[in-house]
């Protein structure tokens, strides 16, 4: 195997499943389609993998294009490996609820945080 600079190595990995993570935060699974010379993906049957405590949904999103600046991790997934079962798989609905109620919880500690006169802030 030649190594090849750049976003030309991932040239093999086309027509593989992959996991991506970006800069945002989200996780999207998918069939690696095509990619240019600045490491834009396209992706095919995509799903947007949320992961809450040990529970996690997917969304389906179909053609998915992301661009290169957006990526931070890119990895391959083994299809022939048989999944552990450490996470458990929910509905759309129940993660969706799950991540809100997540996403409360942090913002409710952040706030009491912020309100909290002994919390030292930098000047």
């Amino acid at each position: 195997m030649n190594y090849m600079p750049g976003t030309a190595s991932l040239i093999d990995d086309i027509d593989k499943k992959h996991l991506v993570l970006l800069r945002d935060g989200r996780t999207l699974i998918g069939f690696l389609r095509s990619i240019d010379q600045f490491a834009n993906l396209v992706f095919h049957q995509t799903v947007e993998r949320i992961h809450v405590g040990k529970k996690f949904g997917d969304i389906p999103r179909g053609i998915f294009i992301v661009r290169g600046e957006n990526v931070v991790l890119l990895g391959e997934i083994d299809v022939d490996k048989l999944c552990d079962n450490v996470l458990q798989q929910v509905s759309i609905e129940e993660i969706l609820e799950e991540q809100r109620l997540q996403q409360q919880a942090k913002q409710k500690t952040e706030k009491a945080k912020d309100n909290d006169p002994t919390h030292l802030q930098a000047v």
